[in-house]
This record gives structure tokens, sequence and C-alpha cells, in this order.
């Protein structure tokens, strides 16, 4: 795995978009890519479009690492 994301895409991407099978084949094919989920999905109800949205942060490995104690 190379150190930087294929396709000039960047380190940190935030996936946003109406919650169905289309996004989450979005984060499959991210995932399969080599980028990692991180943190937690977060879903709201846009009551204007009457529909669920969900957003989910993936990041490529080896990068925004913080340390733990």
């Amino acid at each position: 795995m190379t150190s930087t994301p294929p396709n000039g895409l960047p380190v940190y991407r935030l996936i946003t978009g109406k919650d169905d099978a289309s996004f989450c084949k979005r984060i499959s094919e991210s995932l399969a890519m080599g980028y990692q989920l991180y943190g937690s999905p977060s879903v709201t109800f846009d009551a204007t479009q009457g529909q669920v949205v969900a957003a989910q942060a993936v990041l490529w490995p080896g990068h925004g690492v913080i340390a733990r104690d």
C-alpha cells in the first residue's frame, strides 16, 4: 500500500449522502481502496427532502494518528 491515496484523492474524506445502498457502496469502495473508517457515522433527517442523510469520515492509514496515553 502506498503512503498516499490513489487517484489524487485526499487523505481525509467525509462521505455524505442519502442513507441508501449507493451510500453504503461508496463507503465500501473507499474501504476496498485502503481507507479506514474514522470515527462513528452520523445521520440526520432532512425534512425538506424527506430522507435520512448519512456521513462517514474515512482516513488514509498512517495519517492523523493521535498518540493516546
